[in-house]
């Protein structure tokens, strides 16, 4: 090897010597927070309780560590069973959204961890013993009807157990919890087959009262049809009787006023001829005063009575 080959040799060593030492030193003066989330900076390890916004920042190269914690709104979800007050076995699906309050994102790295470890430590043991607590307190077929009361109960114990944890950790609002869906009930095929029969049972029942009332709405038309027929008939019979009495009256008026009108309607009725008697004589004519008089007996009879 000649001098300029060992002359470019070591100024090659040189460079990377240089470059192995000086690079990491130029390239850790600074740091960039993306945005979203807050740095957490670590000194030789030790967390600082100061974090850093999102944007450029310079650091101690070699000493310091960044660590980007997300305080996004996040949605955590959390598959939990438990059972209800008449014993029926309940799956429920529930999301959490929520997020880290960026000014207390040190802290929880420090004690906790990242939104991550949280979600693990924190809010799934709030979700199941809050679940278990509410559904406890109704029966399955009121997890149904009275969803939005249950839902409510169930967003508000899950908020207090969150709050009583951190508190516990002295990280009380460290977490913002923005809404607690309940996404669904998931019962046994059992209970779910003895729903689908009550439903039917009283869809029959229903059925049934409406054909009975169809009855009795149709038997009370036709009570009270022959009970209107029966008032018409005797309303015509009335009247009937009322016209009768009445041209009785009119015509006992008219005999006693008219004394000779019995005998002229009989002469009107007279054919003509005289009846006969079986030994074939004739029968003298009817003595038509002794008929007249008669005749205004009955009816004055008829008008007293």
């Amino acid at each position: 090897m000649n001098a300029k080959s060992a002359g470019l040799l070591g100024s090659t060593l040189v460079v990377l010597v240089i470059l192995i030492f000086i690079a990491p030193v130029l390239f850790g003066f600074w740091v960039t927070v993306d945005a979203g989330h807050v740095g957490v900076l670590k000194t030789m390890g030790a967390v600082s309780p100061t974090v850093l916004p999102p944007g450029f920042h310079f650091k101690k190269p070699l000493i310091d560590e960044v660590v980007q914690i997300d305080t996004r709104l996040t949605s955590f979800e959390v598959r939990a069973a438990a059972a209800s007050k008449d014993l029926q076995t309940v799956e429920t699906k529930i999301s959490v959204q929520h997020s880290i309050a960026p000014a207390m994102a040190g802290q929880c790295y420090q004690t906790v961890g990242d939104l991550e470890k949280i979600d693990l430590t924190v809010v799934a043991p709030a979700v199941q013993e809050s679940l278990k607590a509410i559904t406890a307190k109704y029966t399955a077929e009121e997890l149904v009807t009275r969803r939005e009361t249950v839902k409510q109960l169930v967003t508000d114990a899950i908020k207090n157990y969150i709050s009583h944890t951190l508190a516990e950790k002295q990280l009380s609002g460290a977490v913002l919890v923005a809404n607690v869906a309940i996404t669904d009930f998931d019962f046994s095929k059992e209970f779910n087959l003895s729903i689908e029969s009550k439903v039917k049972a009283e869809q029959q029942a229903l059925q049934a009262k409406n054909e009975k009332d169809r009855r009795i709405t149709e038997a009370e038309a036709a009570a009270r049809e022959k009970e209107l027929s029966a008032d018409a008939a005797a309303y015509q019979i009335q009247k009937e009787s009322i016209a009768r009495a009445q041209a009785i009256q009119r015509e006992a008026a008219a005999l006693a006023q008219n004394p000779n009108l019995v005998q002229l309607r009989a002469v009107e009725k007279w054919d003509g001829e005289l009846p006969t008697f079986s030994s074939g004589g004739t029968m003298p004519f009817v003595n038509i005063s002794s008929i007249e008089r008669r005749h205004v007996a009955e009816n004055k009879k008829a008008n007293n009575g």
